[in-house]
């Protein structure tokens, strides 16, 4: 009988004291990811066959890999898997394959490009390739690749990095990063958009997006100049484009092997396909409702001129009584109950308002098309759950979803992501309700109703949805969460995820009594017998 590969890491790195793992689940705090939220209603559409393709070239005919010795000590096998509580009642052997991915860790590739302790990083990539996970997810970052020059790309210690992905027999999804790293709760380390961009704002500021108060916010481009030649003669989507393109061209090797299997395709702060609207770097805290963020001057000219199309050309203003970044919706005259978020007014805004987000997408995304063809493509949506038990959704309006009660504000989104074929990544999926309940009572925070909402959006026009979690997780009860909404009992259809992406690879998810939770949460998310497995 083969090692158990939870004996993994002893001779890689020294005995620690073992690390306490605990549950996120009554955190309330977003990480930099955003705080999302997840619960699958009935899984996914997705391709059986092509996650068994990507099951084949990962494990070959099913053989076992390599196993690798776990740090920790020495304690006794049975003591430590009764210390774990035994919550799993459902047995996932048969179900289907669903491919987990582990992102790495932020600071993996420096400001130089240069990969940061390969022999390091190849040993924990060894160590995850023994429990059968199926790749890594790497940021591809803007402020590093074309840091100092319009369309000078440096992308050696990427290329380095995919080299010993691919030796290891690992698959890569690699998310083109077109905002800063830094400012955000998470984020261990900082880049900031390329140095010639960042000159460029230096003398228009606009090309940010702006709150209210006239603050810009540099962790990415306002929407407004997608179609606006300033940056250097190009528009914002043509800097995209080409980055990409040149990406594609520099990695064909990479590409025609099927190493890399996913592009997911950063729209917007944290990568995600939403308005930068509660930033920690302006003051926001957790449940604030956020603000507004269209006061760039393209942006508001796009606003007065749609106004004026309309017939109304005192409507071409933002609210002006929507509170501020940490009020709670009670607390305005827009978002209260019966406020003006529901005025005739306050929904030509919010129209206008969510389909610049919509329209953002369906751009960045037919150029994506043309640069990555026949590969698949992703988009990351956030789960902005806070206040979703009220009326109007306030969190979720100021972040461009347009979901008030009435309405369904997923479904522009989802129809946009099918007519480019695109697949929806959504994330939090070990999120509970009753949990953020008890941390956060005031909140009104509904994670797995916003959840249902957002999938069953995707499933009425068939596309694909993965997911990922967003704050740490390493306990079995969060790992239960995350096999059932990956794989929904008695789904009539069928449908799961067509992938899971774990954050993040770290010194505490190789800890012996986190590892063994983990390998078991990969049996199951790959259809295998769930044991509970011996520490050595």
């Amino acid at each position: 009988m083969a090692v158990s590969s939870v004996r993994l890491f002893n001779n890689l790195y020294p005995s620690r004291a073992s690390l306490i793992a605990y549950s996120t689940l009554h955190s309330g705090f977003p990480n930099s990811l955003g705080y999302n939220s997840f619960r699958v209603k009935g899984g996914l559409v997705s391709s059986i066959s092509g996650s068994s393709r990507v099951r084949a070239s990962v494990k070959g005919k099913g053989e076992r890999t390599e196993d690798y010795p776990l740090a920790g000590d020495s304690t006794d096998n049975k003591k430590v898997a009764e210390s774990w509580p035994r919550s799993l009642q459902r047995d996932f052997a048969g179900t289907p394959y669903v491919p987990v991915y582990v992102m790495l860790p932020l600071g993996v590739i420096d400001r130089n490009c240069e990969l940061v302790d390969p022999e390091g990083l190849t040993n924990q990539l060894r160590i995850l390739k023994s429990v059968n996970v199926d790749g890594v997810m790497i940021d591809c970052w803007w402020g590093i690749v074309e840091a100092h020059a319009p369309q000078t790309y440096n992308w050696s210690g990427y290329r380095r990095l995919f080299q010993i992905v691919r030796d290891l027999g690992l698959k890569l999804q690699v998310v083109m990063s077109f905002h800063e790293c830094g400012g955000n709760v998470g984020d261990d380390v900082n880049i900031p958009l390329p140095q010639w961009v960042r000159e460029i704002g230096d003398s228009n500021p606009d090309i940010y997006f702006t709150d209210r108060e006239g603050r810009s916010n540099t962790e990415c481009l306002t929407w407004g100049i997608d179609k606006e030649r300033v940056l250097r003669g190009r528009t914002a989507v043509e800097v995209y484009f080409d980055y990409m393109r040149n990406f594609r061209v520099e990695f064909d090797d990479f590409f025609v092997s099927g190493v890399i299997a996913e592009i997911e395709v950063g729209m917007g702060p944290c990568g995600e396909l939403r308005y930068p609207s509660y930033p920690v770097k302006h003051g926001w805290k957790y449940p604030g409702i956020g603000e507004f963020q269209c006061y760039d001057k393209y942006l508001m000219k796009r606003l007065k001129k749609a106004a004026e199309i309309r017939g109304h050309t005192f409507w071409g203003r933002a609210p002006d009584n929507s509170g501020s970044y940490n009020s709670a919706p009670h607390e305005t005259g827009f978002f209260r109950d019966g406020g003006d978020y529901d005025s005739y007014y306050g929904r030509f805004f919010l129209n206008w308002y969510s389909q610049i987000l919509v329209d953002h997408g369906d751009r960045v995304l037919a150029l994506a098309n043309l640069a990555f063809e026949g590969t698949c493509i992703a988009a990351k949506l956030s789960g902005i759950h806070w206040w979703y038990k009220t009326a109007s959704h306030a969190a979720e309006l100021t972040s461009g979803f347009y979901n008030p009660a009435h309405r369904d504000g997923y479904a522009p989104i989802a129809a946009m992501l099918k007519k480019h074929g695109v697949a929806l990544n959504f994330t939090c999926v070990e999120l509970r309700t009753l949990n953020q309940h008890e941390g956060f009572p005031e909140a009104m925070a509904d994670p797995e109703g916003l959840v249902w909402q957002v999938l069953n959006a995707a499933w009425d026009v068939s596309i694909p949805v993965a997911s990922e979690n967003a704050l740490p997780c390493y306990d079995r009860e969060g790992y239960n969460k995350i096999l059932e909404n990956a794989k929904p009992r008695n789904d009539p259809d069928g449908r799961h995820l067509s992938a899971f992406t774990y954050l993040r690879l770290n010194p505490a998810l190789i800890e012996r009594r986190n590892f063994v939770e983990f390998e078991r949460f990969v049996k199951g998310m790959h259809g295998e017998a769930i044991l509970d497995l011996p520490l050595n």
